[in-house]
């Protein structure tokens, strides 16, 4: 008997805003726990929500970027249970009236639609230390997008894909940095199987909280292989909670589903219904930065080949340094050459993002522009990229203080030219004998004498016409 995997995701992407969903307690990483909290957060009482305005214009461009419809009236509901990390024992969420409905977003020439995306609050981190549990307010409140795909993904594979591709939308839209193993973008995952021709769903099993792409990859295709085995055994599925286990690669149980858990939604009665008009909708979504689809495009026209484009729209901060140098005017092909090559050695190395490399890319382009004109060479470049490394420095100024320049002067040149021959004058007849390789020696020697500091254009352009006695 053969099945097909019937898979429906749940995508939370954790919004970078300044500032939390429903208080003004500021969004932050790696600060000591419940530092970053308040009254708000821990459900002090008297503490009313006021809406984060970012959050939803995020939410207006990714709903836009999805194909969906967006609502012109922004409703928020209670979602009430009973958890040590939902200090209020509800939930501010949006159920009745999500934000986005009815998108879609095509992976790999599949289309596969999306029900709807909704904004709510994230919920309070626990860390669990032997048979203690400690609590960490910070994350309580900070903005969250949910995103509900339909059940039409078949494969772990195909999964993964939709979800690098979420992450690359969000991170694009500068709504979220989508760093999965920091809890900025999270993926529940439901699997279920049925023969092949049957229109019957199988019992759905959830299996929570998968943190990076390969795991739900992973996750996805050991469960539908369990599943499967488990019939073709004789046995039956009933519907779970699992969770997956990096280490040994497979799902295990986490708890039964015996039956739908009523939350008791009702609207947010702290919350009245805020209309959004047409123009504020239309200016969130004229004003939305370039999806990684645009950027593509548009790099292509620059003369980007498809292997520079894989590299640099694999992260927005390249794309923006990049585009910064393009803006001052650099020849994009020796930008990318410096970013894809020099740079990328540097991160790569240090093990740190283009936002915290040393050179900037106005003195990078301007660095490029002294070879262009003439005045440094490719070699002198790279000697000066490296000071530049040490504090950021204008080039013209390491070129102040190292005295490197390129000789550009002709009678200068000729003269070194002429001595090179006067020693080697068996290189002339060479040369008009057909023998090219004449011309690189002199050049070579040329450069040698000057220790480099000879233009090397010039020099080929002099040295040829020297050997045709012009």
């Amino acid at each position: 008997m053969n099945f097909e995997a019937i898979i429906g995701l749940e995508i939370h992407v954790q919004m970078r805003t300044k500032s939390k969903m429903f208080s003004s307690a500021p969004v932050t990483h790696g600060e000591n726990p419940n530092t970053c909290v308040n009254p708000l957060d821990i459900a002090l009482p008297g503490s009313m929500p006021e809406v984060n305005k970012q959050a939803v214009i995020n939410a207006i461009r990714i709903c836009h970027a999805l194909n969906m419809s967006i609502d012109d009236e922004l409703w928020f509901d209670r979602k009430n249970y009973f958890y040590s990390d939902l200090p209020k024992g509800y939930q501010i969420t949006q159920y009745f009236r999500p934000i986005g409905r009815d998108g879609w977003l095509d992976v790999n020439g599949k289309h596969i639609n999306i029900e709807r995306l909704h904004i709510e609050e994230d919920t309070a981190k626990q860390l669990h230390n032997g048979n203690q549990t400690l609590i960490d307010y910070n994350r309580a409140g900070i903005p969250l997008l949910e995103i509900v795909t339909k059940p039409e993904i078949s494969s772990g594979e195909e999964a993964m894909r939709f979800v690098e591709k979420i992450r690359s939308i969000a991170n694009f839209l500068d709504i979220s940095d989508g760093k999965m193993e920091e809890g900025s973008l999270r993926v529940d995952v439901n699997v279920s199987i049925r023969p092949f021709g049957s229109k019957k769903l199988g019992p759905k099993m959830e299996i929570k909280n998968l943190n990076t792409l390969m795991n739900i990859k992973q996750a996805i295709d050991y469960e539908i292989n369990r599943q499967v085995s488990t019939i073709l055994s004789g046995e039956r599925i009933h519907q779970e909670t699992r969770r997956f286990d990096e280490l040994e690669k497979k799902t295990a149980m986490m708890r039964m589903k015996t039956e739908s858990i009523d939350y008791k939604y009702f609207v947010e009665p702290n919350i009245i219904p805020i209309k959004l008009s047409k123009e504020f909708i239309n200016e969130a979504i004229s004003s939305s930065p370039e999806l990684a689809e645009t950027k593509e495009k548009r790099y292509l026209s620059l003369g980007l080949n498809e292997k520079e484009l894989q590299i640099i729209l694999s992260d927005k901060n390249l794309c923006d340094y990049f585009d910064e140098m393009i803006n001052l005017g650099t020849n994009p092909k020796l930008a990318i050459n410096w970013i894809n090559v020099d740079a990328q050695a540097v991160l790569n190395k240090e093990r740190i993002s283009i936002k915290e490399f040393e050179i900037s890319p106005q003195n990078l382009a301007k660095l490029i522009l002294l070879v262009e004109q003439g005045r440094i060479s490719n070699k002198q470049a790279k000697d000066i990229f490296d000071k530049m490394l040490d504090d950021n420095a204008d080039p013209e100024t390491i070129i102040s203080k190292m005295g490197t320049s390129l000789i550009n002067d002709e009678e200068a040149l000729l003269l070194i030219i002429n001595q090179v021959l006067l020693e080697n004058p068996q290189l002339i007849v060479d040369y008009r004998n057909g023998k090219d390789k004449a011309v690189g020696f002199i050049v070579g020697k040329v450069m040698t004498i000057t220790k480099g500091q000879a233009n090397p254009a010039l020099t080929n352009t002099l040295v040829v016409k020297r050997l045709k006695g012009e």
